[in-house]
């Protein structure tokens, strides 16, 4: 196991595991260390199925079940597919999932670790890979913030709304979203979470809000939200605490979702495929009193 970083605020590669098979207890060990301290690794060269790629994820802690039910592996509903490949007429999987910056989960009450991606298509244009995943680094954009902002906001709360980003993307040209039902919102109302979480990993601190499900801050009134919400959403994208990955057919990208957001960038039309799988690993491991979704 060989694990090399990208030099940059983000990143890094791990060699010589197949996720096929199980991790030893090392193994296990030193991928979450990896995770602490990169923030977004990458498996290159897997070869996996559905139920494998279930099984790894897994380990790290419960798997969720997105709550709008779309486009699930048979018989394996924590695995998601998100593709825009249309067979007889319909579509295999999610199209526009992830596009615009957030991270997953935060609107729940049980906050998430990690997502699991397995790259099985990836889409090229004149021998350039599409779809990259962008990333920010919330370590790095906690320790950018002026002190006395951070003395400021030391305790106060910010309220996620799941809905927030499903209707932007339903917005999107070319969704097939539809609107989430009355039963849909109710399994996921709104939540708050501290505007500054100790990483369970590195035990430092980050921000955690995100324009995709942030919608105020609860202990300033509102107009004095809005406007720290618009600073702390432009800060956090500043260049230096920004990683983009580019894809390779069987990349197993693992990212932390406490210390990071990201986005999907969508670069690349219908005709050009793409069909990667997922699975969501909530923070179970350091959350175990959390209440069950």
């Amino acid at each position: 196991m060989k694990v090399t970083s990208s030099g940059q605020t983000l990143g890094a590669t791990i060699e010589g595991l197949d996720l096929a098979r199980p991790l030893s207890q090392d193994e296990f060990d030193e991928v979450l260390r990896a995770l602490g301290r990169f923030g977004v690794v990458r498996f290159p060269r897997q070869e996996l199925t559905g139920r494998q790629l279930a099984d790894f994820s897994a380990r790290f802690g419960k798997l969720e079940i997105n709550v709008a039910n779309a486009f699930q592996e048979p018989g394996i509903p924590e695995v998601m597919i998100l593709s825009n490949i249309v067979e007889n007429g319909k579509p295999i999987g999610l199209a526009d999932a992830g596009q615009d910056w957030h991270t997953d989960m935060s609107y729940s009450s049980t906050i998430a670790l990690a997502n699991v991606l397995y790259g099985i298509k990836i889409p090229k244009r004149d021998g350039k890979r599409l779809g990259a995943t962008e990333f920010a680094n919330m370590h790095a954009a906690y320790d950018g913030l002026p002190a006395e902002m951070k003395r400021d906001l030391e305790g106060m709360t910010v309220l996620h709304d799941f809905n927030k980003f499903w209707e932007m993307m339903r917005r999107d040209k070319g969704s097939r979203r539809p609107p989430l039902s009355e039963a849909q919102k109710k399994a996921k109302p709104p939540v708050s979470h501290p505007i500054f979480l100790t990483h369970p990993i590195t035990g430092r601190k980050v921000l955690y809000a995100n324009p995709g499900y942030s919608i105020r801050i609860n202990e300033l009134p509102q107009k004095e939200s809005d406007e720290m919400l618009e600073f702390l959403f432009e800060h956090q994208l500043r260049p230096e605490y920004r990683y983009a990955f580019h894809w390779h057919e069987g990349d197993v990208l693992m990212w932390e979702d406490i210390g990071t957001i990201h986005n999907a960038v969508a670069d690349y039309g219908p005709d050009e495929q793409r069909l990667v799988k997922r699975c969501q690993v909530m923070a179970t491991m350091f959350y175990p009193e959390a209440r069950e979704e």
